[in-house]
C-alpha cells in the first residue's frame, strides 16, 4: 500500500489556512498515486486548542472544516484521507469531546477513531476536555486492516518507557483486531532526546506485534511548545524505512511493500536545541502577527545568543538591538554588542541610561536617606533597560525577546519588570553550560558572536568588577544539580549523594522555591527540555516544602 505521510504546520484555530495545508497535500499524495493520506492529531484545529474548545463557535467552525475535507475526498476518490479532529457529541443534556481521527473517502466517513489514553501529565491537560473512547475497532482498507491510534494511544509501552501506564493497550487490542499496519497520528512535542524516544517506541510495537508502524506528528510551534515532527514509518521487523525531517514541513509517499531498512540518525543535540528554539521564535511571531523583534545587547553571552538566534529567525531586517550602557559598563561590553550588531548585520542602536539613572536615584533619595546601595540600585538599572524596550515596542509594534537563560530563571537571578520584560522568553529553557554550546554552533562557519563575548567571565554587570559567580556556585555545578532538582525530581540526599556540597544543593533548591513568583510573571518560555518553566511545571507560590521535612 502507499501512504503519504502529511507532516504540517497548523496555526490553532485558523481552520482556513490549515484546510489549505491539508488540499496542497492531497495533490500532493495523488501525484504518487497514493492510496491513503496521513495526517497529524487534531490537524483541522491545531494543537493544542486548550480552552477553545470550550466554546460553540470553534467547535462549530471545526465542523465545518471537517465537511470540506469531506467534500474535498470526492476530487481524490482513490485516495483514503485520515484526518485528525475532534468531535462533540450531545446525548441529551449531556456533551462529550472526543479527540477522534477520522477515515474518509470518496465523499463518505468510512471510520472514526476516538483517543483512548488521554494524558494528563507535563504539559498535557486532556482530560480537562476529552472523553476517553469507548471500543476501539480496526478497519479493512483496501487490501489492509488498519489499526489507527492517536499519539497517547501509542506509549503504553513498559519496553520502552515506564511512565505512564495504563491499563489499557490500543496498539495491542488493534493487533488482536487483526490489524495489518499500524498508524498513529500525533502531536507530540519536542523535548532534547525525544525523538530517539518515539523512534525506539514505534520499532517496539512494530518488531513485538510484527505489523508495520507509522506515525505522522505535527510541526512547528505554538506558544511554548514546538513540534519537530519527524514522522516516520518502520515494517514488521521494526527497521526504520523513512523519517521525515526536523523542525519542517514535509509530504512523502512510502510503498509499504518496499520496506527496505534505513539508517536512523538522530540530530545532533546541540542543533537540534538550535534549530528547535529558531523555529519556536520564527512561528510565535508570525503566529501572533509580529514581523519584527528588539533585543537588548549588553555585551553578554546570553543577548548575543538570543540575538544570533532572532537572525536565524527572522532574517537580520527584522531584529533591531538596543545597547543601554549605564556608567557601570565596561568600553569591552559596549563594543561587543557593537560588533556582534556588525556581524549579524542588525540595525543598532545606543541609549545611555545613565542620566535616567541619576534621576531615578535622586528621586528616591529621600526615601532611601541613610540606608547604603543594595540591589535595589543595580535592579533599578535592569528596570531602566526593560522600560526602554518596552517603549520601543510600543511605538513600532516589534516584540521584545527577553534574553535570561533558564539557570538565572531557576534561582532568580534576574529582575523582574527588567531583563524579564518581553514578550518570549526565548532562553529561558536553555541552562548556560548548553548556551556556550549553542553559542559555538552558532560560530561553527564564521564568527558570528565575537569570541570575547564567549571568552570573558559572565557578568549582570550592575555593579563594578561583578561577576555571575560572586553570587551563584559554577555555572556547570549550577546546571547539574539544577537538572537533578528540577527535571528529574530528586531529593536533597539524592542530590548529594551523588557528590554534590551540601549547602550548595541547598541553596540552590531553596532559591529555586523562593523565586517561584517571579517564573509565574516571565513571558512564555520556549520549551526544549523534559521540564520547562511554565505550563509543564505547575507549582505553588504561597508554599513551604522541604524534601528533608518528616511527619
Amino acid at each position: 500500500m502507499k501512504i503519504t505521510l502529511a507532516q504540517l504546520n497548523p496555526v490553532i484555530g485558523d481552520f482556513t489556512n490549515n484546510l489549505s495545508g491539508i488540499e496542497t497535500s492531497l495533490h500532493t499524495a495523488s501525484k504518487h498515486s497514493s492510496d491513503l493520506i496521513v495526517f497529524s492529531e487534531l490537524i483541522l484545529s491545531g494543537y493544542p486548542p486548550k480552552d477553545l474548545l470550550e466554546r460553540k463557535d470553534f467547535n462549530s467552525a471545526n465542523s465545518r472544516a471537517l465537511d470540506r475535507c469531506i467534500e474535498l475526498s470526492r476530487s481524490f476518490a482513490h485516495m483514503g484521507i485520515l484526518i485528525g479532529t475532534f468531535e462533540r457529541i450531545t446525548t441529551g443534556k449531556t456533551h462529550c469531546l472526543y479527540n477522534s481521527a477520522v477515515l474518509i473517502q470518496d465523499g463518505k466517513v468510512l471510520h472514526t477513531q476516538r483517543k483512548t489514553l488521554l494524558p494528563t501529565y507535563d504539559v498535557f491537560d486532556e482530560k480537562r476536555y476529552f472523553t476517553s473512547a469507548g471500543p476501539i475497532d480496526a478497519v479493512p482498507f483496501k487490501d489492509e486492516v488498519l489499526g489507527i491510534t492517536i499519539c497517547e494511544d501509542a506509549w503504553n509501552n513498559p519496553d520502552v518507557i515506564d511512565f505512564p501506564v495504563y491499563d489499557a493497550d490500543p496498539v495491542a487490542e488493534l493487533r488482536k483486531q487483526g490489524a495489518t499496519i499500524i498508524l498513529n497520528i500525533s502531536a507530540s512535542p519536542f523535548t532534547l532526546g525525544k525523538e530517539h524516544v518515539r523512534y525506539s517506541l514505534v520499532a517496539s510495537h512494530a518488531a513485538k506485534h510484527k505489523v508495520p508502524f507509522i506515525m505522522v506528528n505535527q510541526t512547528g510551534a505554538n506558544d511554548e511548545l514546538i513540534f519537530d515532527g519527524r514522522s516516520l514509518a518502520v515494517n514488521a521487523r521494526g527497521e526504520l524505512i523513512c523519517m521525515l525531517p526536523a523542525f519542517e514541513e514535509s509530504v512523502q509517499t512510502i510503498d509499504t511493500a518496499d520496506s527496505s531498512a534505513i539508517d536512523f540518525r538522530p540530530v545532533d543535540r546541540i542543533q537540534a536545541a538550535h534549530d528547535a528554539v529558531v523555529l519556536g521564535i520564527r512561528d510565535y511571531l508570525r503566529k501572533c502577527g509580529f514581523s519584527k523583534a528588539v533585543i537588548g545587547l549588553s555585551g553578554g553571552i546570553d543577548s548575543a545568543v538570543c540575538c544570533a538566534l532572532a537572525c536565524r529567525a527572522l532574517g537580520p531586517g527584522n531584529v533591531v538591538g538596543i545597547a543601554m550602557p549605564s556608567p557601570i559598563s565596561s568600553k569591552s561590553s559596549i563594543d561587543d554588542a557593537k560588533d556582534l550588531a556588525e556581524n549579524l548585520g542588525i540595525e543598532f542602536m545606543a541609549i545611555p541610561i545613565g542620566d535616567i539613572f541619576a534621576v531615578y536615584k535622586s528621586s528616591l533619595s529621600p526615601v532611601f536617606k541613610n540606608l547604603a546601595q543594595d540591589e535595589t540600585e543595580e535592579n533599578i538599572q535592569a528596570r531602566i533597560r526593560g522600560n526602554l524596550l518596552m517603549a520601543m515596542s510600543n511605538k513600532y509594534g516589534y516584540i521584545v525577546l527577553t534574553t535570561g537563560n533558564k539557570s538565572e530563571m531557576s534561582v532568580g537571578y534576574c529582575t523582574l519588570y527588567g531583563d524579564m520584560s518581553g514578550g518570549l522568553a526565548v532562553l529561558a529553557d536553555i541552562p548556560k553550560v548548553l548556551l556556550y554550546k549553542i553559542a559555538d554552533y552558532i560560530n561553527r562557519e564564521s564568527e558570528l558572536i565575537p569570541q570575547s563575548t564567549i571568552d570573558k567571565p559572565p557578568s549582570a554587570e550592575l555593579r563594578p568588577d561583578q561577576q555571575d559567580e560572586d553570587t551563584l556556585p559554577p555555572y556547570d555545578i549550577l546546571d547539574a544539580i539544577l537538572e537533578l532538582y528540577v527535571e528529574q525530581g530528586k531529593s536533597k540526599q539524592e542530590i548529594v549523594d551523588k557528590g554534590f556540597n551540601p549547602d550548595t544543593v541547598q541553596w540552590i533548591i531553596h532559591a529555586v522555591a523562593k523565586n517561584e513568583h517571579k517564573r509565574r510573571q516571565a513571558p512564555p518560555v520556549l520549551k526544549i527540555t523534559s521540564k520547562a518553566f511554565g505550563t509543564g511545571r505547575r507549582m505553588p507560590i504561597a508554599a513551604k516544602y522541604s524534601t528533608e521535612q518528616s511527619i
